[in-house]
């Protein structure tokens, strides 16, 4: 008598800690093609997130308050060292960079929920 396989042995799905790792590394590459001023405000935009990310944290609201994420993006502005002429461009870069991060942040805790379920 042959032995037979279970079901889900017989039509293997491809693993998605593989694919997560994947997603990881090509992120971290991307970000370092960053220009010199946008590497250099990573960990500055990295700890502000970190600092944010708690249970019941504004960033993982339905729609996050832009208020709060101008308060974020305000203390990484004055965290960071600039000149006066790129006080503008600076702050502009900083939101965005900044919205990406939450952007990516909810993403992940999208996933980590889910998978308990």
């Amino acid at each position: 008598m042959s032995q037979k396989l279970p079901y889900y042995l017989t039509y293997p799905i491809p693993l998605e800690m593989d694919d997560e790792k994947k997603e990881q590394k090509d992120y971290e590459y991307m970000k370092s093609l960053y220009p010199e001023t946008a590497r250099q405000l990573v960990p500055y935009i990295e700890e502000e997130c970190d600092r944010m990310e708690y249970t019941c944290s504004m960033i993982y609201d339905e729609y996050p308050d832009k208020v709060q994420l101008h308060i974020l993006a305000k203390h990484v502005f004055d965290k960071f060292p600039k000149k006066e002429e790129e006080k503008k461009n600076i702050y502009e870069l900083i939101e965005i960079m900044l919205y990406h991060e939450v952007y990516k942040r909810r993403r992940e805790h999208r996933r980590a929920v889910r998978k308990f379920y």
